[in-house]
């Protein structure tokens, strides 16, 4: 009972503390409410209580009674008191809550305001402001993370991924995250982000990671998907912005909020397994049998044969399997199966096979001993994810306030693969006076990209743990860890764990985001706003690889120290007129003004050869041998400014235009254009207010939309790419100074042509849109329709030899994007305890290249007369006029050669269980008599076979509540119609000396005379000569099964004497699984290799 009392009276006292910054309130309020007043016709006083759904009181509501001056405010417990007449009626009302009208049935009175959801969903924030969604006159989708945090989104991308039009990337690294792109591909230039959206973080320009925004501390995200929405950000809006909105206080008592989210991450897919021991025995016997198949003195295709002593090709079945299996398969007897090699004393049949197999030193001895490791489970784990947030929020009319503390911590499905967050946020805002409000948001994140993760290379020189062989050992005899698993004379193989022991890792960021603005109120509906935003960033690389690692070259051990600082400010100042005339002609005029600077300095030390000891790790580079070390700096300094002024006007809440131009200047673009100017127009219709629409019980929401702008791009990875650039470099000169001997000399030259006229890259697009509702607005979404045109595209041209320059960094081309957009929200189902709403969206997206480079190039029939021009294609690169960016143009692979296909394989220089690639005869050399004297491959017999860009994303959510307080929701997702190219079928990921070592491999079909399949080639497989390589087209679509969650939200009732608010468990399984092409099976058909799965146990408690 005491501990109650006490918890009641420390509560108390902290609502005091924040009602006393909202007196003001009550003095604004006290001119028209006096407390307790008293009106005519008293009948006695009439008490109550005024709460919130959730029956927590409510400080600061006021009570009026209708049609009467007098009222009152609410105290600290939500209580009032007030005389009134018998019957009247009460007027409750408070900011943020809907306006409710209660009889005075009885002296004592319970009143519950439900929160105006309409209100908040309403506002959507554009750039510079905020707009009612009915005034939109772009295309604009708004997320709502409150409606995922079932799901326990860890990143921005989590809560971004499936909105139609973003294309947001799998990520399946312990940090996760992923790229993004909003209406495909704007330009084949892709360095530096060039192709991102941009971010916009509460008003400003953000350019960290998205990774140091907390997905718990956000609002609401709004995207701008169109010219004329993202216009008004100009030179950085050309691909799309993206704007974030944290969140801050809500009028009332203090909110204390805590979530707990513990979870297990494993690997649900890779690119294929590897074998076990029986399996890789199995696969070097079908290793070594494929260049013993050959025809056979019967006439059949895939006698086993061997080499003898001479290399010349003799029968002898059975030579590559078991002795036991030779003779159960061809009938060999087991002396003359040892008889087919020379063999030591009483050595065994075992000890034969295995030699013969190429085993050999220790790999040969596990084998004998049966002695083996499993290296994928030791490079796969089951990591521990845990994520913890807590914040305090609240606010009066005076003061508002957001305080939030969150830390994380996941371990990737790849042992090694970490990653480390602490992250706060501060954001804070008051009203000093009636005209002047002043606000900061402080956002600090100090993160760490993990430990060093297991080798898991696909190249033949990268360390790879799981191709080691099974035939290994991990520890040695003594316990200490085996450097060599395999064979320590010849190919050691790798082992993570030893390896570690001789290494270390400190990588991570510490970043300072500040964001601080004033805003002042002005007569005639002006407002000034003042926003501010300096941004810090300490990056550091300490990496240590020790030289006293065994059998090591101490030249390449050393210590790797770099650090990094970035310094970024930026500002604007507004002024915005909202005025409204005659209550139906509606005007807001925007005005900014725009000034920023980036600044970046790094250093980097490679310390090599440190004496006389490495023992001290990072901690000892000046004791490096100088001659072995080496040192580098990169510093860089960028600056822009920009104008803007925007237009909206709104007559009678049915037609709407929205007009702006923006000026913007970059100093990366060169010294004649550092300047460009964006303009933009969007019109809407809202018809279904006009008089005549007589339809409103069926479509209850009706807009069109149209809008027309242009948006720059100045996302460039060299902030000095229209300037020359200085190389430097050593030659051997006279020594015309000190006589006529040959000496080194160190030079500078200009190793980049300048180009001064290089200019923005532009994006001019049109948007027609339509925005619908029916049945009361049950039923909502949108349809849009795009033509983007990407011009003056920042390319590398290639330059004439005689320049002294390959290529110069210049204007050139254009890209087509055009596409549709289906959003669709639907209330399915509500009935008392159970409600179905669905979500889906529909995006497709066609890129095209109109223009790269301007060269043309002679169009020529079969006879080889010229009967045109036309602009010629990139063929290094890939690039086609009329094409995608992602086309694919190469090889056709149309099967794979059979048995009986011996004699047609040869004449390709082929055998059976090589790939069978299409060839335009058109190309071969011909004898005088028309027969063919060679076949030859090269570009004219490549084809056109798809696009690795999908065409078709769509996404469809399902959200039910089951008796109030159950909530599950079930997301997917899906990408189709792209397509790509790989080898993997070819069977060559063993071939040069990883078999001859001892190599394992990876776990897929191949050919054989016993298995005629027509998807697999042989082992080491060969395409014709001239395309020896060539890959195989395969379907990439999919379906994903995102994420399902499952919530309980605990009845009030059950918290009503514990001072909690809310309680809620929650359970979310993330990548469930996909549905995908048959012939896909390289890994996730998304990722292309790796993909997790995530099973999270989620709390949270508000009081």
């Amino acid at each position: 009972m005491n501990q109650t009392i006490l918890f009641t009276a420390s509560r108390k006292a902290l609502l005091m503390m924040v009602l006393a910054s909202a007196t003001a309130i009550n003095a604004a309020v006290a001119s028209e409410v006096t407390p307790s007043a008293t009106i005519q016709q008293q009948v006695g006083k009439l008490q109550g209580t005024v709460v919130d759904a959730s029956g927590e009181p409510i400080i600061g509501a006021t009570v009026k009674i209708k049609g009467a001056k007098g009222g009152t405010v609410t105290d600290l417990d939500g209580h009032f008191s007030l005389d009134a007449a018998k019957g009247a009626t009460l007027d409750v009302s408070y900011i943020g809550y809907k306006t409710v009208s209660v009889k005075a049935t009885s002296s004592n009175l319970t009143i519950t305001l439900q929160e105006d959801a309409q209100q908040i969903s309403d506002v959507v924030v554009v750039g510079y402001g905020t707009m009612r969604k009915k005034d939109l006159t772009g295309s604009v989708v708004q997320i709502r993370p409150d409606k995922l945090a079932n799901e326990n989104p860890a990143t921005v991308q989590d809560l971004l991924r499936g909105t139609p039009g973003l294309n947001v990337g799998y990520n399946a690294d312990a940090k996760g995250g992923g790229s993004m792109q909003i209406r495909g591909q704007r330009s084949v230039y892709t360095d530096g982000g060039h192709n991102d959206p941009l971010i916009i973080l509460d008003g400003m320009a953000f350019y960290g990671e998205l990774s140091e925004i907390n997905p718990d501390d956000i609002g609401q995200i709004d995207v701008l998907k169109d010219a004329s929405a993202a216009a008004v950000y100009g030179a950085k809006a050309a691909n799309g912005v993206i704007i974030v909105t944290t969140k801050k206080g809500k009028l009332g008592k203090p909110t204390i909020n805590f979530s707990a989210n513990i979870g297990i991450n494993t690997k649900s897919d890779y690119l294929m397994d590897v074998y076990d021991a029986n399996g890789y025995m199995k696969y070097r016997e079908d290793w070594y049998k494929k260049d013993t198949y050959g025809m056979g003195d019967d006439g059949v295709y895939g006698v086993y044969r061997a080499k003898d002593g001479k290399g010349n090709l003799v029968r002898q079945p059975g030579y590559f399997d078991t002795a036991e299996n030779a003779q159960r398969l061809y009938g060999v007897d087991n002396a003359t199966w040892a008889a087919y090699t020379t063999n030591a004393a009483d050595e065994s049949y075992a000890s034969m096979y295995a030699k013969r197999l190429g085993l050999k030193d220790e790999v040969l001895g596990y084998y004998l001993n049966n002695q083996t490791y499993d290296w994928w489970d030791d490079t796969f784990r089951t990591g521990i994810n845990q994520d913890y947030n807590a914040s305090v929020s609240g606010a009066s009319e005076t003061m508002n306030y957001y305080l939030s503390a969150g830390f994380l911590h996941n371990e990737g499905a790849v042992k090694g693969n970490e990653y480390r967050s602490v992250r706060a946020n501060m954001k804070v805002s008051g009203k000093v006076t009636k005209w002047l409000e002043i606000g900061a948001n402080v956002n600090f994140q100090d993160r760490s990209d993990g430990d060093i993760q297991v080798g898991l290379g696909t190249n033949y020189w990268d360390d790879n743990q799981v191709r080691n062989s099974p035939f290994s050992i991990h520890n040695n005899a003594d316990g200490t860890l085996a450097q060599y698993p395999m064979n320590e004379k010849d190919f050691g193989g790798y082992n993570y764990d030893f390896e570690r022991q001789y290494m270390d890792l400190e990588k991570g960021y510490q970043v300072l985001n500040t964001i601080v603005n004033a805003k002042v109120t002005l007569p005639f509906g002006i407002t000034y706003s003042f926003n501010a935003a300096p941004r810090y960033q300490y990056y550091y690389n300490r990496y240590f690889t020790s030289a006293s690692r065994p059998n090591t070259n101490a030249d390449t051990r050393g210590v790797d120290r770099g650090w990094g600082k970035n310094f970024d400010w930026s500002l604007n100042n507004t002024i915005t007129w909202d005025y409204t005339l005659a209550k139906k002609h509606h005007f807001v005029l925007t005005l900014v003004q725009e000034a920023e600077e980036r600044r970046y300095w790094s250093d980097k030390i490679e310390a090599r050869e440190i004496l006389p000891s490495d023992a001290l790790g990072f901690h000892n580079t000046q004791n490096a041998t100088l001659s072995k070390s080496s040192f580098s700096t990169n510093d860089t300094h960028q600056t822009a400014d920009a104008l803007m002024a925007r237009l909206f006007y709104s007559y009678d809440d049915r037609y709407m235009v929205t007009a702006s131009v923006r000026r913007d200047g970059y100093s990366a673009f060169g010294a004649n254009n550092p300047y460009a100017t964006f303009p933009s127009i969007a019109l809407a219709w809202n018809f279904v207010n006009e008089k005549f629409w007589k339809w409103g019980n069926i479509m209850s929401t009706g807009k069109l939309r149209a809008s027309w702008g242009k948006n720059g791009n100045r996302s460039l990875s060299d902030p000095y790419v229209s300037l020359a650039n200085l190389g430097s470099g050593t030659g051997k000169t006279m020594n015309y100074i000190q006589g006529s001997t040959i000496v080194d000399m160190k030079y500078l030259s200009v190793s980049r042509m300048a180009n001064p006229n290089l200019e923005w890259e532009k994006t001019e697009a049109l948007n027609l849109g339509l925005d619908f509702g029916f049945l009361n607005d049950r039923i909502t979404g949108s349809i849009d329709y795009y033509h983007m045109m990407t011009k003056d595209m920042i390319m590398n041209q290639r330059l004439p030899g005689f320049t002294g320059f390959g290529s110069i960094t210049t204007n050139l081309g254009q890209v087509n994007n055009d596409g549709i957009e289906l959003t669709i929200n639907s209330l399915n189902m509500k009935r008392q305890n159970f409600e179905w709403r669905t979500t889906f969206g529909l995006s497709w997206n066609k890129n095209t290249i109109k223009h790269l480079y301007y060269d043309y190039e002679d169009v020529k029939d079969a006879q080889g007369n010229v009967v045109g021009r036309k602009e010629a294609d990139d063929l290094t690169n890939g690039w086609f006029i009329g094409k995608s960016i992602g086309t694919i143009w190469d090889y056709k692979v149309t099967g794979i050669w059979q048995a009986n296909e011996y004699e047609e394989a040869a004449k390709y220089g082929q055998r059976p269980g090589d790939p069978k690639v299409w060839n335009n005869p058109d190309n071969d050399e011909y004898n005088a008599d028309g027969t063919v004297k060679k076949i030859v491959y090269n570009n004219d017999d490549k084809v056109f076979q798809g696009q690795t860009t999908p065409k078709v994303r769509w996404s469809m959510r399902n959200d039910f509540t089951i008796f109030k307080n159950w909530t599950v929701g079930f997301s997917m997702y899906s990408m189709l119609g792209h397509k790509s190219l790989s080898s993997w079928y070819l069977n060559q990921d063993n071939s040069g000396s990883l078999i001859t070592k001892g190599c394992n491999t990876w776990v897929k079909g191949y050919w054989t005379p016993e298995n005629p399949t027509n998807k697999y080639a042989r082992l080491d497989a060969k395409g014709p000569v001239g395309a020896e390589g060539a890959q195989k087209l395969y379907n990439r679509s999919f379906v994903r099964f995102d994420n399902l969650s499952v919530a309980y939200t605990f009845p009030k009732t059950w918290l009503s004497s514990t001072g909690i608010s809310n309680l809620k468990l929650f359970f979310n399984v993330k990548n469930l699984g996909y549905i995908k092409s048959s012939d896909w099976e390289y890994g996730d058909p998304e990722t292309g290799g790796l993909a997790t799965r995530t099973y999270t146990f989620g709390l949270n408690v508000t009081l």
